[in-house]
């Protein structure tokens, strides 16, 4: 490896603010191509994880963790960006400390403009440069942080409709459960009641036989009304599962 401290001391004093362009140039560049691959790839993962919602069941958190999600790895690649410029100047030698050189970066970066860490005067050139990258990457960054909230919110108004449409479909059932119950009831007190009137002045063994014969009719009702509200949550699960079947791009007052 070169010693790089070395290379640049042997730089003329006069050339030493010109290449203290340079190298932030040849830097700002590299993080920018960096930075910008980096949002390519949050803004893809964070429409792929739109996309799950949207085919599943309406989950609102998962869909703030999402976004959270996304809003820090943006943060993260700043952060990157940060260290790489101390690194930069550590290793070149420009500042001594690591946490001097990352201090130093943050402030730049940020544009703040205060602390007690500042470069050689000859390589203090390389402050503006860093500035620059921040201002750069912080106004992309903005940029890909409204598609992201635009997005969410459309994401979380297509939710919420189709949690509503959930939660009705699931009273209806409730509702058709409860009346497929109540004439499974209303049918056994009927062949209850029909049975007593057929057994009455009869024999014990033909009041035997009757009771039989109201006993198999009873579990055919219940057999009948088990069919009836499994084929009642069956239909209730495929409506659920076609509320997630739309276009993630779509608007929920387009939703048919």
């Amino acid at each position: 490896m070169p010693d790089i401290p070395a290379l640049l001391a042997r730089i003329p004093d006069e050339f030493k603010p010109i290449a203290a362009l340079g190298l932030g140039a040849f830097i700002l560049v590299c993080l920018v191509l960096f930075h910008g691959a980096g949002l390519h790839q949050i803004l893809t993962q964070h429409k792929r994880g739109e996309r799950r919602l949207l085919a599943g069941r309406p989950h609102l958190v998962a869909a703030s963790l999402l976004f959270g999600w996304s809003v820090f790895l943006m943060l993260c690649l700043h952060i990157v960006e940060i260290t790489t410029w101390a690194f930069v100047l550590t290793y070149s030698g420009l500042v001594l400390r690591a946490y001097d050189a990352l201090y130093f970066c943050a402030n730049a970066y940020t544009t703040l403009g205060f602390g007690n860490v500042d470069l050689a005067d000859k390589w203090r050139n390389i402050s503006p440069i860093i500035g620059i990258s921040g201002l750069f990457t912080f106004a992309w960054t903005t940029s890909a942080l409204v598609t992201v909230v635009t997005g969410q919110g459309r994401l979380i108004d297509q939710l919420e409709d189709e949690r509503e449409q959930e939660k009705q479909l699931r009273a209806t059932l409730t509702s058709e459960e409860w009346g497929a119950l109540k004439k499974e009831r209303d049918a056994e007190k009927a062949e209850r009641q029909k049975t007593l009137t057929q057994a009455a002045g009869t024999s014990f063994f033909q009041r035997r036989k009757t009771w039989k014969e109201e006993k198999e009719r009873v579990a055919g009702l219940r057999r009948a009304n088990t069919a009836e509200i499994e084929a009642l949550r069956q239909k209730e699960r495929q409506d659920e599962e076609k509320l997630g079947a739309g276009d993630p791009a779509a608007k929920p007052g387009d939703k048919k």
